[in-house]
């Protein structure tokens, strides 16, 4: 770690602050510099590195989502038809992703790509008639969307066999099953990607990187500015520090710090905190015979970042078998945080938001009770599932990230849990924050793009625009309306990133 990013003094005032060291601060941090090379622009990091919650490769599946696996983007509508609207929007967001990876690589900002991104079919598997029957529905209708087009379907055990030939081993040839492939599927490791993007801007650019400091409060000045109290954590030293705009994507900790801000959107908002753990093989006689990334159907009662899956890991050059997530509680916000923080989140203006989130919601506390009870040979009976003859020897647990599932209030139930990511913004817009989980890291660029569409609309279609369409060349079109324009742009990032599906 540079002495330059330890020794340094925030300056008293910056046009943009961001708060956080993930992904998302990476990535608007980068968008703002190259619209706007002269801003001055700082990001505070509570730990000692880039990328150490929720970015971290151990800390996610790594998954490129795009929607060719996950189930649970295709629900069944009350016709019994397949809903593919959800679907699309993720895989068109996911290839915004690509196109500013793309354009990083193509700048020299960020160096060798396959460090970061590699090629890994996405898969989903069921078991049993009546899934094999939604499956093969679900197939059939994504696949008439161009962005799904080269998807395949097989209930057949012997192409399944070339397909997953650790899944299918001592598998009983009656049983009935079904598998979708898709081989434009990606493994990323969002903490290399991360740091990447950290070092460049900490070196190579005029953003102002701050390692161990914590943004402790945020309050909104008469003059319209944001004070925000920073901390310096090794040197035990707090100052105010001064923006004009300010954004916080400090994963679970972006919620108390919109409290803190007491702007009146972000009212009823309540977290509710889930941690994970993984199986992990490093056995490379696993690893050698499993090549992709299977998801199945979430069990009853579970929450969509539960739905278990089966994947091929590629993390600092070496392959892992993962396994998982099993679901965990823990009062902390962060895995780095405190146990206070869950009943310190609590205050007059959400608590009716979160009981009533929690009263409709008594299955999903049993389902963690229990997933938390779970010893690791119970967690290895579930992977039998999936792997017939799994060792417990040849696999460890390993803690996920720690992730914090929105609650918004609502008028009918009080307050209901919301599974996706949502962007919270100020009525003029100088200070938006990123809240909720999945999709994430994988929608980086096109949520931080939502942010700058919010808070800065005349500079975006205007003196920003010429660049926003040089780094994301598809910007303000519909790839789903465009198969041309879907092929030349997937061409286009598959080359820049070196992928080899």
């Amino acid at each position: 770690m540079p002495d330059s990013l330890t020794k340094k003094t925030p300056k008293p005032k910056y046009d943009v602050i961001l708060i956080g060291g993930g992904i998302m601060s990476a990535t608007l941090a980068t968008l703002l510099h190259e619209f706007e090379p002269g801003l001055k622009i700082a990001i505070f990091e509570r730990l000692g590195r880039f990328a150490q919650e929720s970015s971290a490769a151990w800390n996610n599946a790594g998954t490129g989502h795009s929607a060719f696996c996950e189930l649970n983007y295709t629900p069944i509508k009350e016709d019994g038809s397949i809903d593919i609207s959800k679907a699309e929007e993720i895989a068109e967001q996911f290839e915004i992703s690509k196109q500013f990876w793309a354009y990083l690589v193509k700048k020299e900002y960020i160096q060798s790509p396959k460090q970061f991104i590699t090629s890994c079919p996405h898969m989903s598997l069921v078991f049993g008639p009546s899934d094999v029957e939604f499956l093969k529905k679900r197939h059939e209708a994504i696949t008439k969307s161009h962005l799904f087009q080269g998807m395949e379907f097989t209930a057949n055990h012997d192409q399944l066999r070339e397909w997953i030939p650790l899944v299918m081993q001592k598998r009983n040839s009656h049983e009935i099953l079904a598998a979708t492939k898709m081989d434009m599927g990606t493994d990323v490791n969002f903490g290399t990607l991360t740091r990447k993007l950290g070092r460049f801007l900490a070196d190579d650019s005029n953003v102002d990187v701050f390692l161990y400091h914590e943004a402790k409060e945020l309050e909104l000045r008469d003059d319209g500015k944001w004070a925000v109290e920073v901390r310096d954590r090794l040197h035990q030293h707090s100052q105010e520090v001064v923006a004009d705009f300010v954004f916080i994507g400090a994963g679970g900790y972006a919620l108390p710090l919109l409290e803190s801000s007491d702007i009146p959107e972000s009212e009823g908002y309540g977290g509710f905190p889930v941690s994970g753990e993984w199986l992990v093989s490093h056995n490379p006689e696993l690893v050698e015979k499993h090549h992709a990334k299977v998801y199945t159907l979430a069990s009853v009662d579970a929450p969509p970042m539960s739905v278990p899956h089966l994947d091929l890991r590629v993390i600092d050059g070496k392959k892992a078998l993962l396994f998982g997530p099993f679901a965990g509680f823990s009062t902390k916000f962060l895995k780095e945080g405190s146990y206070l923080d869950l009943p310190e989140s609590i205050n007059f203006k959400n608590i009716r938001s979160l009981f009533g989130a929690w009263w409709h919601n008594l299955p999903l506390t049993q389902y963690l009770v229990r997933q938390v009870a779970m010893t690791k040979a119970q967690r290895v009976q579930h992977l039998r599932e999936f792997i017939k003859d799994a060792n417990e020897k040849d696999w460890e647990l390993k803690v996920a990230g720690q992730r914090v599932q929105i609650i918004k209030k609502d008028e009918e139930l009080g307050g209901k849990l919301e599974f996706g990511t949502e962007v919270v913004v100020n009525h003029n817009g100088t200070i938006a924050s990123l809240l909720g989980a999945s999709p994430g890291a994988s929608t980086a660029a096109h949520a931080m793009i939502q942010v700058l569409e919010k808070c800065f609309p005349d500079k975006l279609q205007n003196e920003w625009r010429e660049k926003l369409l040089e780094i994301i060349p598809t910007y303000g079109q519909k790839l789903t309306d465009n198969p041309e324009l879907t092929a030349q742009v997937r061409s286009y990032t598959k080359e820049k990133l070196e992928l080899d599906y």
